[in-house]
C-alpha cells in the first residue's frame, strides 16, 4: 500500500472512530498501545494504535477528540512517529515532557473521555480523573471479560487478527533453577504475612516465571499469554485458552494449579467477595480492581508479587545468562568481522546486514529466536533511536558512514541484548564523531566499573553515564539501562537506570543494560550497550569504617568496541585499563569459537591501548 493509500485508510478510520464517539456522547477517547496485559510487546490482535494511526513503536498513547488527534510517545520514538503518521491527521508530542492528562485537561477541560478498562491501569486512569476529566468506560467493567467488544476500535477493525493460541511448554529446572511449587509457596506466604488472601497476576512474564512455563504467543518474547490468581496457600488459578495447555504441561503444573478459560475470569473474581486481594495499580488493568470492588472484595494496592523475585536471578539463571552471552558473542563477533570487510562496499543494505547477523545466530545451538527486531541503521537512520528497517526504508550501507546494530537473542538459558556502533571507512572518521563516540564509551565504562552501596536506585546512577556528554553540552533522550529477563522479556522491571525509572534499589542477581548514546538527527546515531549483572562485592581493606555492604556490576556481554572510533587520549588511565582488560577477555573467551580469519580480525581489533 502506498503512503497516500495508507494515509487515506487512517483518515477513514479516524473519522469512523469520531462518529462512534459522537453517537455515545463522548468528547474523545484514549487509544493506548498496550494490550490487556499492559505489556510493551503485544500480539497483532492488540495493535489498535498502529491500526488507527500508523505508528508502530512500542510506547504510545493517542488522544482522539472531535477536532484534534494527538499521539504521545517518548524520546525513543519521536522521529519515528513523525515518519509514520500523517501530519494532517496527527499531532505528535513528547509524553514525558508533556503528560497526556495535562494536555487533555487544557485542551478539553471537564470533557467526557472514553476509555477501555482492560487497556489502562488504575494509576494511569487516576491521573486523567484527577485532571478534572470525566472518564467514561466503554462498557461497565464488571459486565465483560477480556476480549469483549466494548472498545469502539474493535467494532471498526473488521479484519482484526485472531488472538494467538500457541502451545505453552514446561521450562525445565535446568534453566529455571527453582521449582514452581517452591516459588508459589514463598510468594503465597508473603501475601499471607501482609494479610492478603490472593493476588491478581496479569503480566504474562510473571505467570510464566512463576509456573516455569514458556510459550510463543508473542513474536520475540517467549511467553504464553494468560491471567492468574495466586492464593496465599500457594494454589494458583490460571486463565488461559485450554487448547494452549497440552497434557504434558498440565502434568508439569501439578494439582495445585487449575486451568480455566479467560471467559471464567469474571466469575472467579466475583467469588473472592469478602477476601482481600492484591492488585498492582500501575501494572494491572483497572477492570480487575473495579470487578473485585463491585463483587465485595477488598482491593489491596501493591506491586505484582513476582516482579522483584523474577528480576533477582538465582544462581542457575545467572550461570545461564553467562552461557547465553558467551554463545551469542560468537555470532556477533563473526558478524562484526564480516561487516569489517563487507559493510562499506555498497553491496549490503540495512536489511541484508540484519539477515546476515540472524543467520550467524541461527547457526548457534539452542537459538530460540531474536529477543526483538534488530535495529540495523546506517547513517541518518541511526538517529532514529528505535529504527526498524523495512522494504520501504531499507537503504545501502555506504562507505565512510556510521552503522549501528542493536540486536539480541533468546536462548533457554537466557536473553541477550547488545548494541555496537562502527565506522565503515576507508577514510578516517571525523574528529568530532570520534570524540562523541569516545564520550559515549567513557559513560558506558563509568557505569560498568561502579561500586555502589546497597539501597542505591537506578535513577541515582543515570547521570554517571551521561556526564562525559554533559561536559560538552550533549545528551540522549532515552534511559541508560533497563532490566532483562531470563528467557523472558528483553525489557524487564522493576529496576532501570533512567531519570524516569522507578526508584527501586538495585539488588544482587538483577541484569540491566548499560547503553548510553548520542544522536545527531539527519546524520548518525551512536549507542554502546552491554548487559551487566549486579553482584555483591567484597569489602576492600581501604574502604571506610561504615561496614555498609556494596554492590558491583559484572559485565556479561562479550564483543569488541570499534577501535577506529576510539580516541584513547579522551579516556582516563583507569578507563583505558578497563577497556584493555575487557578486550583481552573477549579475545580469550570468544576467539576459540572463531575461524582463523575471524580470530585475526578480533586480535587486531582488541590490541591494548596501554
Amino acid at each position: 500500500m502506498s503512503a497516500c493509500s495508507q494515509h487515506g485508510a487512517h483518515a477513514a478510520r479516524l473519522a469512523g472512530l469520531r462518529a462512534l464517539l459522537a453517537r455515545r456522547n463522548l468528547a474523545g477517547c484514549l487509544v493506548p498501545r498496550s494490550d490487556e496485559h499492559l505489556g510493551e510487546y503485544v500480539p497483532p490482535a492488540a495493535e489498535r494504535l498502529a491500526w488507527l494511526s500508523g505508528f508502530t513503536g512500542s510506547a504510545g498513547l493517542a488522544v482522539v477528540l472531535a477536532d484534534r488527534a494527538v499521539l504521545f510517545t517518548d524520546g525513543r520514538y519521536m522521529l519515528q512517529a513523525a515518519a509514520e503518521t500523517d501530519p494532517s491527521l496527527w499531532e505528535r508530542r513528547h509524553g514525558q515532557e508533556e503528560p497526556p492528562e495535562r494536555w487533555l485537561a487544557q485542551a478539553a477541560p471537564g470533557a467526557r473521555i472514553g476509555y477501555d478498562p482492560m487497556l489502562i491501569s488504575g494509576s494511569a486512569l487516576a491521573r486523567f480523573a484527577s485532571a478534572g476529566l470525566e472518564m467514561v468506560p466503554f462498557a461497565a467493567a464488571g459486565n465483560a471479560g477480556p476480549g469483549a467488544e466494548r472498545n469502539p476500535i474493535d467494532l471498526l477493525w473488521a479484519d482484526r487478527p485472531a488472538p494467538p493460541l500457541a502451545i505453552c511448554r514446561p521450562h525445565p529446572l535446568a534453566f529455571a533453577g527453582e521449582e514452581s511449587e517452591a516459588k508459589r509457596a514463598r510468594l503465597g506466604a508473603a501475601l499471607a504475612a501482609g494479610g492478603e488472601d490472593a493476588a491478581v497476576l496479569s503480566d504474562p512474564a510473571s505467570i510464566n516465571w512463576l509456573l516455569n512455563i514458556r510459550g510463543r504467543d508473542l513474536a520475540f518474547t517467549p511467553v504464553a499469554l494468560g491471567f492468574a490468581l495466586l492464593f496465599s496457600d500457594g494454589r494458583l488459578s490460571l486463565f488461559m485458552a485450554e487448547e494452549k495447555v497440552p497434557p504434558e504441561t498440565l502434568a508439569w503444573l501439578g494439582p495445585a494449579v487449575t486451568v480455566a478459560p479467560p471467559s471464567a475470569l469474571g466469575n472467579a473474581l466475583a467469588a473472592l467477595s469478602g477476601r482481600r486481594v492484591r492488585v498492582d495499580p500501575a501494572g494491572t488493568a483497572v477492570w480487575f480492581a473495579d470487578t473485585l470492588t463491585a463483587s465485595g472484595a477488598a482491593v489491596s494496592a501493591g506491586p505484582d508479587p513476582c516482579r522483584l523475585p523474577k528480576a533477582c536471578k538465582n544462581e542457575t539463571e545467572q550461570a545461564g545468562a553467562r552461557a547465553a552471552q558467551l554463545r551469542d558473542a560468537a555470532a556477533l563477533v563473526r558478524f562484526l568481522a564480516w561487516f569489517a570487510e563487507a559493510g562499506g562496499s555498497g553491496k549490503e543494505t540495512e536489511c541484508s546486514a540484519a539477515a546476515r547477523l540472524l543467520a550467524f545466530r541461527r547457526a548457534l545451538s539452542g537459538f530460540a529466536g531474536e529477543s526483538f527486531p534488530a535495529i540495523s541503521a546506517a547513517g541518518e537512520h541511526g538517529a532514529i533511536i528505535h529504527y526498524r528497517a523495512s522494504p520501504a526504508s531499507n537503504r545501502p550501507i555506504r562507505a565512510n558512514e556510521v552503522y549501528l546494530i542493536d540486536s539480541g537473542a533468546q536462548f533457554p538459558e537466557g536473553t541477550t541484548d547488545v548494541t555496537r556502533t562502527v565506522w565503515t571507512g576507508p577514510a578516517e572518521p571525523a574528529p568530532e564523531l570520534a570524540e562523541r563516540f569516545t564520550r559515549v564509551l567513557a559513560g558506558h565504562i563509568a557505569l560498568a566499573t561502579l561500586r555502589f552501596p546497597e539501597g542505591t536506585t537506578g535513577p541515582a546512577l543515570d547521570a554517571l553515564a551521561r556526564r562525559p556528554l554533559w561536559d560538552r553540552g550533549l545528551d540522549y533522550d532515552h534511559g541508560t539501562g533497563h532490566g532483562v529477563g531470563s528467557f523472558l522479556s528483553v525489557h524487564e522491571g522493576p529496576a532501570g537506570i533512567s531519570r524516569h525509572a522507578e526508584a527501586v534499589p538495585l539488588e544482587a542477581g538483577m541484569i540491566l543494560s548499560d547503553e548510553p548514546g548520542f544522536y545527531l538527527p539527519g546524520a548518525y546515531g551512536i549507542r554502546l550497550e552491554n548487559l551487566l549483572l549486579v553482584q555483591p562485592t567484597e569489602k576492600n581493606p581501604a574502604d571506610g569504617p561504615s561496614g555498609k555492604p556494596f554492590l558491583r556490576f559484572e559485565t556479561l556481554t562479550l564483543a569488541p568496541f570499534a577501535r577506529r572510533l576510539i580516541r584513547p587520549e579522551l579516556l582516563s588511565p583507569a578507563a583505558l585499563a578497563w577497556l584493555d582488560a575487557y578486550h583481552t577477555r573477549v579475545r580469550n573467551t570468544v576467539g576459540a569459537a572463531l575461524s582463523a580469519p575471524e580470530r585475526t580480525w578480533l586480535e587486531t581489533e582488541t590490541v591494548p591501548f596501554l
